[in-house]
């Protein structure tokens, strides 16, 4: 940028102009960070993630998958820590519901208002199945084996 100032002044196309009384202010868009649901519903997310590994991890114990398990109970712990702190940044006013509010309330989607129940089948159907097929798998290879 500061070779094209030069080309200016040095053709004598610059111009000095006084500087604007008063720089406006940028103000950041308000957002939520969060999904409005409580922590425990996170938590139970987490839990039945990493549940189905250590089921799958103790049914097929190989030394071989120390490594990839690892790596994948990282991945899982920072796809969940990650969120976490960015909703707990300093610019972030809203905060998640605490389980009391949320019995009370529900949460309200694009679509609606959704129950307390109707709310935590739709966040722990896919963990409580997974967990579900793990079982699932390691009683059929303990059955075949």
């Amino acid at each position: 940028m500061s070779h094209i100032v030069h080309d200016l002044i040095a053709r004598g196309d610059a111009r000095v102009v006084a500087a604007p009384a008063e720089v406006p202010v940028r103000h950041q868009v308000e957002s939520d960070r969060n999904f409005g649901l409580p922590t425990a519903l996170y938590g139970a997310t987490v839990g039945c993630y990493l549940g189905f590994l250590v089921i799958v991890g103790s049914a097929f114990a190989n030394p071989v998958l120390a490594i990839p398990l690892a790596i994948i109970v990282l991945l899982i712990v920072a796809a969940f820590a990650v969120p976490a702190v960015w909703t707990r940044l300093r610019d972030n006013a809203s905060e998640p519901q605490t389980l009391g509010e949320f019995e009370t309330r529900g949460i309200m989607t694009n679509t609606g208002r959704l129950t307390p129940k109707d709310a935590t089948i739709q966040v722990l159907i896919l963990p409580v199945l997974l967990v579900v097929w793990g079982l699932a798998v390691a009683l059929i290879a303990a059955i075949v084996t």
